[in-house]
C-alpha cells in the first residue's frame, strides 16, 4: 500500500508542477500570494488524493489480510478449518478458493498418513505377538520345547514381518514420487525370470503354472517396480489358485498386457476395485492366508500407475484375471525383438 499511495503522490506532484509551469506568468503584484495559495491548494490535494489512495487500496487488499491471518492460525492439528472466503467473484475470492482447496488436499494427505499409519502398527504387531508367544512358551518348558518347531514359527513370523516391511518401504517409495531409471525392457523376460526364481525357490509348489508368451512385448519401465508387480500378482495367484495358475504376454492394440488368472474362486465384480485398497482382505483371502498384509495388490496397482498403464480384474470363466496394460514404447513397432 505505501508503494501504491508513494506512486499517487509522485502523480499528482508531478501534475501540479505542470500546472506550475504551463500557467500564465502572474503579475509581479500579487503574485506572491497567488503562488503561495496554488502551492497551499496543491498540497492539500496530494495530501487527499494519497488518504483516499491509502483507503481505497486498504479495503480492496482487506480479504488479503483476512486470508493470511487466517492462515497464520491454522496448524497440522486443525486442518479442517478455512479461510473466508470474499463477498464478491473476484480474484481474491479465486485465490481463497484455491487456498481452501490446497488446505483440503493436505488434510486428506495427512488423514490418509494417519490411517496407514494405524493400519501398519496393527499389522505389524501379530507376527511381533507370534514370535513373543512363541518364545514365552518355549522358556517355560525349555526341556519339553521342540526347539526346531519352535524355531520354524519363529522363521515364518520373521518371513512374514519381513515382508510386511519391505511392502512399506515399498508403498513409502511409490507415494513419495521416487521412480527409479526406466529401460526399455522385454515384458515376457521378465516375467521369465520371476518364474524361474519362484520355482527354484519352491521345488515342492503345488501350483502348475502355463505360460503363454508373445516375442518382443516390450514396455518402458523400471525393473526393478515391474518385478515387484509380479512377485505380488503371481503371489495372490498362487495363493488363491486350486491347480493351475495362466501367466500371458502379448500386445493387443497399442497396449502391451500381461495377465495372470488362476482357477480359483475368482473376485465377485462387486469386490473387484475393494481388492486394491490398502489392508484390505476378503474373506476367501484371510481363510486361505492368515499371513497375508492386504497390500500386494494396492502395491500392484500403484506400480502399474506409475508405468502409464492400468491393472484391472476382468471377466473369467474361471478364477481371478488380473490384466495389467502397459502402453507401447513410441516408435517400437509390435514383434519387434529386443
Amino acid at each position: 500500500m505505501t508503494l501504491v499511495a508513494s506512486a499517487a503522490m509522485a502523480l499528482v506532484c508531478a501534475f501540479a508542477v505542470l500546472l506550475l509551469t504551463t500557467a500564465p506568468r502572474l503579475p509581479p503584484r500579487g503574485g506572491a500570494a497567488v503562488l503561495a495559495e496554488l502551492i497551499g491548494g496543491s498540497l492539500l490535494s496530494i495530501a487527499a488524493t494519497a488518504f483516499g489512495t491509502y483507503r481505497m487500496m486498504g479495503r480492496t487488499l482487506e480479504p488479503v489480510r483476512a486470508i493470511s491471518g487466517k492462515l497464520a492460525t491454522i496448524r497440522p492439528s486443525n486442518l479442517s478449518e478455512r479461510v473466508p472466503l470474499p463477498d464478491h467473484d473476484d480474484e481474491f475470492g479465486q485465490l481463497a478458493r484455491s487456498t481452501n482447496q490446497t488446505l483440503e488436499r493436505a488434510q486428506a494427505a495427512i488423514q490418509q498418513q494417519l490411517r496407514f499409519a494405524s493400519d501398519a502398527s496393527h499389522d505389524l504387531r501379530h507376527p511381533l505377538t507370534a514370535m513373543r508367544t512363541e518364545i514365552e512358551e518355549a522358556l517355560m518348558e525349555p526341556r519339553e520345547t521342540d526347539w526346531a518347531e519352535t524355531g520354524g514359527k519363529l522363521l515364518e513370523a520373521v518371513e512374514r514381518l519381513q515382508d510386511l516391511v519391505a511392502n512399506l518401504l515399498e508403498l513409502s517409495r511409490l507415494d513419495a514420487g521416487v521412480i527409479g531409471q526406466h529401460d526399455l525392457l522385454n515384458l515376457a523376460v521378465l516375467v521369465d525370470g520371476e518364474l524361474d526364481h519362484r520355482r527354484r525357490d519352491r521345488p515342492q509348489g503345488g501350483v502348475r503354472v502355463v505360460r503363454r508368451f508373445s516375442s518382443g512385448v516390450m514396455v518402458h519401465g523400471e525393473r526393478v517396480g515391474l518385478e515387484r508387480l509380479l512377485h505380488n500378482l503371481l503371489d495372490n495367484a498362487e495363493r488363491h489358485a486350486r491347480a493351475a495358475v495362466t501367466v500371458t504376454v502379448e500386445h493387443r492394440g497399442d497396449a502391451a498386457v500381461l495377465e495372470i488368472c488362476d482357477d480359483g474362486n475368482g473376485v465377485p465384480p462387486g469386490q473387484r476395485e475393494l481388492v486394491f485398497r490398502r489392508f484390505t482382505r476378503l474373506g476367501d483371502a484371510r481363510a486361505k492366508d492368515s499371513g497375508g498384509s492386504g497390500l500386494g495388490l494396492a502395491i500392484a496397482r500403484q506400480i502399474t500407475e506409475t508405468h502409464g498403464g492400468t491393472l484391472t480384474i476382468e471377466d473369467s470363466s474361471c478364477g481371478a484375471r488380473f490384466v495389467a496394460r502397459f502402453p507401447r514404447p513410441a516408435g517400437l513397432p509390435a514383434g519387434t525383438r529386443r
